[in-house]
């Protein structure tokens, strides 16, 4: 079987090295920068009469930063478009156009769709030319402006995105000459490219030589397969190389318990002997004990194994009743005439022979050697 095993070993290492000269690895890496451009239509807000008209077309371009997956950084230019309107015999044409800094999160949702939400400002320049008469006079201002927007987008590619944006400006107002207060509605559709690099790894050309599986200890179980290292020689192992252990059993010596010929009544001053092993049995609560019932060679085997049973049960009731050591921790067993303490067919051999032991388990483990 090891045989077996070592040449399975050597097949997989050969058909891995043929292998591994064709062997090429590929994963996309996107960047954290992204590009883009928009088109919508705007409104201004306070300035467009209903003597006027809109001009309503806007664009814009970026570039931008992603963070993490979900929040980034964007700048921009942006033109919000023109607004024409008279006010008496003066007909005005204002336009809005500035670059802008702002903050994106993005909520990534299922099946390539996503949220967006942005806060930023504007530092923008209003225009605005007046016709009076036949004179004509151009103004500007410029000033900051403070926006906020949300959007819902869709990832063609990892690469490729469309967004439907909406966007608020506040406060588009011509500081210089206290003569615009505009707001802004802007609503349009972006496409943006992040930016990503394909790493690939080169072939790999070395061939990979063949080893045999290695068992270091030379406990039977392969370095591969083996949790524990260097177990002794002599150990049994487990399928994963480590010692198996086995619980030891020790014989406790409660005193000369014995009885009476033909009887399972214990004496009130064997109790002492009783007492003690329980005692040591409550000093340590994992072990347990089985008290192990014997009788003399005297009359027919069958009734001196009954005796013994009822001699271990007598002292195993005593143990449980008495010192409240628990039932499930004392197991009696007899064991008639097959054990005997004294050989012979003494009166003294047959009063020894009158006993019970205690055999105790204990958590002492000890390897089991092959």
């Amino acid at each position: 079987m090891e045989l077996e095993n070592m040449m399975n070993h050597k097949l997989k290492f050969v058909l891995l090295a043929s292998l591994l000269p064709f062997t090429v690895s590929a994963a996309q890496e996107l960047t954290p920068w992204y590009v883009g451009a928009g088109l919508g239509v705007n409104n201004y807000e306070h300035i467009a009469t209903q003597n006027g008209q809109d001009d309503p077309y806007a664009w814009d371009v970026f570039a931008g930063y992603m963070f993490n997956d979900y929040f980034g950084a964007e700048i921009g230019f942006r033109d919000l478009g023109n607004a024409d309107w008279t006010n008496g015999a003066t007909s005005n044409d204002a336009g809005v156009k500035g670059s802008t800094l702002g903050l994106v999160g993005i909520w990534p949702l299922a099946n390539r769709w996503s949220l967006s939400a942005e806060a930023g400002a504007m530092y923008y320049s209003l225009e605005n030319s007046q016709k009076f008469g036949g004179a004509t006079s151009t103004y500007s201002s410029n000033d900051f402006a403070p926006y906020i927007g949300a959007g819902v987008g869709y990832n063609f590619t990892d690469n490729l995105k469309l967004q439907a944006k909406y966007r608020r400006y506040e406060n588009l107002d011509d500081t210089d000459f206290n003569t615009i207060e505009a707001d802004s509605n802007y609503w349009g559709l972006e496409l943006s490219y992040r930016f990503g690099n394909t790493v690939v790894a080169a072939p790999v050309a070395a061939a990979v030589i063949a080893a045999a599986p290695v068992d270091s200890d030379n406990d039977g179980v392969y370095d591969d397969k083996d949790q524990c290292p260097a177990t002794p020689a002599t150990h049994k192992v487990d399928s994963v190389g480590c010692t198996i252990y086995e619980n030891v059993k020790t014989k406790e010596d409660v005193g000369s318990i014995q009885f009476a010929n033909d009887s399972a009544v214990v004496k009130p001053v064997f109790y002492k002997d009783i007492e003690r092993l329980a005692n040591y049995l409550n000093k340590n609560p994992e072990f347990t004990v089985e008290i192990a019932g014997h009788a003399s060679n005297v009359g027919k085997p069958e009734y001196n194994m009954v005796l013994s049973d009822k001699r271990a049960d007598a002292v195993a009731k005593i143990l449980v009743e008495k010192y409240g050591i628990s039932q499930s921790r004392v197991t009696s067993n007899g064991y008639g005439v097959t054990q005997p303490l004294v050989a012979g067919d003494s009166k003294e051999a047959h009063a020894a022979n009158r006993r019970i032991e205690a055999v105790v388990t204990t958590s002492a483990k000890q390897p089991v050697l092959k």
